[in-house]
């Protein structure tokens, strides 16, 4: 009730301040003041976007590797289903001459019609170094319509992740002929180990004991969490031979950022990489840190954090 007779008086007060105005026709200062011309609201009109183009009725293949598969050793073969039905893959295996033997996917699931679904293949110990393929096929076998279907097709690797990861491989077993390279589980601090300490970590070289072979540790570089040396690098300039004796090398270490973003979304925080050349030849492969060292790692780089700042600017 109290709302409906406020409405009135309202409108009662409206009509006095019309009537007020007078009828428009007079002149002068009296005058009623003309009335401003109401804006016009911009309307935008939303363009659609254009329609998928029809199936082309082929399968896809492409090779992808986020940071995550990098950190655990994989890489992703994405298959696109661009037929007009859902398929359902019961096996996918890549076949690449760089490697001794076919790579069998896992992670197995329905791709629906026009969609992308990736498919983790683990990276094989042992490539085959003395090969030169530059591309591999997938093979997929997958039911549609209650039928059983196979299809080998072409893998695109733009981002050339299989020369990449077989290359490193094989740079590895080439260092492990000279030395077993690993850090230490321990990660010291500086002072109290409280805000702004500097870390130092252990790179353990234990050598074969056989002459032969060169290998030179030009630098170490780090990762968005952790920051070896100045500036995220670490100028180690070690030459190494088989017949040297074992040795223990620190490396000083600094968080990168201390930010929850980075804590919480890196894959890589425990991995570093290492450029180096074997017998003058160039290369860089990842040397990543056991659970202990990469715990010890995460803990110091917190504490001499002191804090971690989130997206939003606050502080966890």
């Amino acid at each position: 009730m109290r709302r409906l007779l406020g409405a009135f008086t309202l409108l009662a007060l409206v009509a006095q301040l019309a009537a007020c105005g007078g009828n428009g026709d007079h002149d002068g200062a009296g005058g009623a003041a003309p009335e401003a011309s109401p804006s016009k609201s911009l309307e935008l009109t939303p363009i659609p976007l254009p329609p998928k183009p029809p199936p082309s009725g082929k399968l896809l293949a492409d090779i992808e590797q986020s940071s995550r598969d990098g950190a655990a050793n994989r890489f992703q073969v994405w298959i696109d289903n661009d037929t007009d039905k859902t398929i359902r893959p019961t096996k996918v295996v890549y076949h690449d001459d760089r490697f001794e033997d076919p790579l069998v996917a896992t992670r197995l699931r329905d791709i629906p019609s026009q969609a992308r679904r990736g498919f983790q293949i683990t990276e094989p110990d042992q490539p085959a170094c003395d090969r030169t393929a530059s591309s591999g096929t997938v093979t997929v076998d997958y039911k549609v319509g209650g039928q059983d279907k196979s299809t080998t097709i072409p893998v695109s690797d733009e981002a050339e992740v299989v020369e990449r990861v077989a290359s490193a491989r094989c740079l590895e077993l080439s260092i492990e002929k000279i030395a077993q390279l690993s850090w230490a589980d321990e990660v010291t601090a500086s002072g109290d180990g409280g805000k702004g300490s500097v870390g130092t970590m252990t790179l353990v070289i234990d050598t074969t004991g056989r002459p032969g072979s060169t290998l030179v540790i030009d630098s170490i570089s780090g990762n968005p969490v952790l920051s070896p040396g100045d500036l995220g690098v670490f100028n180690a300039d070690l030459t190494i031979t088989g017949d040297q004796p074992s040795q223990r090398v620190p490396v000083p270490v600094k968080p990168t950022r201390c930010d929850a973003h980075a804590f919480g979304e890196s894959g890589s925080f425990a991995a570093f990489a290492f450029n180096v050349h074997v017998d003058g030849k160039p290369g860089q492969f990842v040397l990543r840190m056991g659970d202990r060292a990469a715990a010890n790692a995460i803990a110091y780089a917190k504490a001499s954090c002191g804090f971690l700042t989130s997206i939003g600017g606050g502080q966890g």
